[in-house]
């Protein structure tokens, strides 16, 4: 099969996907006939000839896909005007420290934004796909060590965590959202103006996360739903949880 094939074929495989094809699947495509190599540079070849269109051919974590350019959405949106599913503030600082902190327990997680963290925001972003259990830490209780998935890496478009944006204080877990919200990255976590002050007063609290509008996210159970409000004082009486 000759290049120009071979590329016809990768590109409908990856137009008609539901989901990021790693190198390993689009072999399949030829039999195991082309080695890995040969798909990366063809697969680069691709990317340059989609580099002057709306859509593009971008690698993440789970493999490769096509996607619409970020210039492209606000027109994307006048077809599909609904709102993108909406998380609280609390829900982006937890996600936030945990991108940047994992492997953390919910204990160092209420640490560091110093007020319990409600059982359902964690079950919120469980559910979404973006953190999971990875293992224990061994002491006292063995509490759950929480950790972002692949899953969270392809909805912001990013290959491995070292390309989140670099932070002036790793601690920060404020910091992390910000910078996180403001990247320009493949998704984004689309913030209110003046996120680095508390919503306010009559504002839901809630922010927007939109993905590329190359597929489309499943419907998260509890994106919308009213979680319990966290307490917001000191950690007195709080168990350890680390």
């Amino acid at each position: 099969m000759n290049t120009v094939d071979a590329k016809r074929v990768l590109e409908t495989a990856l137009i008609c996907a539901s989901q990021p094809l790693a190198v390993r699947e689009l072999r399949v495509l030829f039999d195991d006939a082309l080695g890995a190599d040969t798909l990366k540079t063809l697969l680069h070849e691709l990317q340059q000839d989609w580099a002057q269109r709306g859509v593009e051919l971008v690698q993440v974590a789970s493999g490769w896909r096509f996607q619409s350019r970020p210039e492209m959405r606000e027109y994307l949106d006048r077809l599909h005007p609904e709102k993108p599913p909406r998380y609280s503030r609390a829900t982006l600082e937890t996600l936030a420290i945990i991108a940047y902190r994992q492997p953390v327990t919910r204990g160092d997680i209420e640490d560091i934004r110093g007020v319990t963290v409600n059982s359902l925001i964690v079950k919120q972003l469980e559910d979404r796909g973006w953190v999971e259990v990875i293992g224990h830490r061994e002491t006292v209780g063995r509490p759950a060590l929480f950790a972002t998935t692949r899953q969270f890496l392809d909805d912001l478009g990013l290959q491995s965590l070292d390309q989140l944006p670099v932070l002036d204080d790793p601690a920060g877990g404020v910091n992390a959202l910000e910078v996180m919200a403001s990247a320009h990255l493949q998704g984004t976590l689309e913030m209110e103006e003046g996120i680095a002050s508390p919503p306010a007063a009559g504002s839901d609290g809630l922010l927007g996360f939109e993905p590329p509008l190359q597929w489309t996210l499943p419907e998260s159970r509890s994106a919308e739903a009213g979680l319990p409000d966290e307490q917001n004082g000191a950690r007195e009486g709080v168990p350890e949880h680390k």
